[in-house]
């Protein structure tokens, strides 16, 4: 999954006014009190049914009214990297005319909810209220909205108003820095030589004879002069490296989750020091491709990454020659619980000539590294590990 789960959000200023569950016990238990007083003569009866009545009916009256607040949510940071805090502040003015009552705010943080106590506000007052929200796992976090919740003293009515939109907290993967380990791997400035001929590039290869419909940018006339003849120049092809990373995400390919948040990290890690470089790229999760405009975007889409439940319809390799035909270096970021022997097949869907890391994933794992022809079969049990074991894959 890529995309965060969005909770339904009510219209904001507009109030939802409600009986829990115990008040509609009371209002039941009030009206089988009064009808078996009235028919069988029992005063007592009728008189717990009324007091019934008047505590449910005094209770919605606490929670009548309208309260006018000018809220507004605030993150100190909407990207952190995970184990780092979130900080995050409410503000809360009074914007009515008249004095408000004491009333509780309540903040959904997650699959969990904050609760902070909203003192009385005359006028125009202010209220700040700063929390903080702890990120142990990688996750996008849903902070809000911000309601503003009124009760009586029993807690049988409540009212709910709904003051801000809910914002969404990116909690990153951690990554390493690749610049030494990937110097001439993840950038190519001038390209990679190639033997296929063309007619426009900036390699010289040889001159040929003029024939109608060439560029006539491309004659080269001192050699048309000794010749006699009209000579166009011709060039060797030069590509710019495109590295392509694939990330598998299939539950079955890992030995646990530890595992699974490693392989992540790596992925981001090979990713992020990608896009910062000049070639192209096709950043890959199974069949999806992410968002790599920046680092931030290309994060904030790894941190949703979930195990996937399920056997894989395809593997790594099948999906870069899917998705990344043209690639020249490729890295496929898999789990433990492949054997090698498995692996090798599935290396034979690869795109023809590519230059192939695969990272095999286990945390705690030590490093080992073998290739075999033009793939190198790495695996890492840490992610401080990955820049010399990213060097000697490369050199190997």
């Amino acid at each position: 999954m890529l995309r965060p789960r969005s909770r339904p959000t009510p219209e904001i200023g507009v109030g939802h006014w409600s009986f829990v569950p115990l008040a509609w016990a009371a209002l039941g238990g009030a009206g089988l009190s009064l009808f078996l007083g009235y028919r069988y003569g029992w005063a007592e009866v009728q008189a717990a049914g009324v007091l019934a009545l008047v505590v449910v009916a005094f209770a919605a009256a606490l929670t009548l009214g309208r309260a006018r607040y000018r809220i507004e949510l605030a993150l100190g940071e909407e990207n952190v990297t995970v184990g780092e805090r979130a900080f995050g502040r409410i503000d809360v003015e009074n914007a009515s005319k008249r004095r408000l009552w004491a009333s509780t705010l309540e903040l959904p943080v997650g699959s969990g909810r904050a609760e902070f106590s909203l003192p009385s506000l005359g006028s125009g007052q202010t209220h700040e209220e700063l929390f903080a929200v702890p990120t142990r796992k990688r996750a996008i976090i849903i902070v809000g909205p911000v309601k503003s919740v009124r009760t009586d003293p029993l807690g049988l009515a409540r009212r709910e108003v709904v003051w801000t939109e809910a914002k969404h907290l990116y909690v990153h993967p951690q990554t390493v820095l690749l610049r030494g380990a990937a110097a001439g791997v993840l950038r190519d400035l001038e390209g990679q030589t190639l033997r296929t001929v063309t007619d426009n590039d900036m390699n010289f290869h040889a001159l040929r004879e003029y024939v109608p419909g060439d560029d006539r940018r491309a004659i080269h006339w001192k050699s048309s002069a000794r010749n006699q003849s009209l000579m166009v120049r011709q060039f060797e092809d030069t590509r710019r490296t495109h590295t392509a990373i694939v990330f598998e995400e299939t539950q079955s390919r890992w030995n646990d989750d530890a595992s699974f948040e490693l392989g992540v990290s790596v992925f981001a890690s090979l990713g992020v020091n990608t896009i910062r470089g000049d070639g192209d790229r096709t950043l890959l999760v199974s069949d999806r491709v992410l968002l790599s405009a920046t680092p931030k975007s290309f994060l904030d889409s790894t941190s949703a990454i979930e195990p996937a439940v399920g056997e894989a319809s395809s593997c790594g390799a099948e999906h870069l020659a899917r998705y990344a035909q043209d690639c020249s270096l490729a890295f496929i970021v898999t789990g433990g619980s492949v054997d090698s022997a498995q692996l090798r097949q599935e290396m034979r869907n690869l795109p023809p000539g590519v230059r192939a890391v695969v990272f095999r994933c286990e945390a705690g794992i030590e490093a080992q590294i073998r290739t075999h022809r033009l793939v190198t079969y790495a695996r890492i049990g840490s992610l401080e590990e990955l820049p010399r074991v990213l060097r000697q894959a490369v050199s190997a």
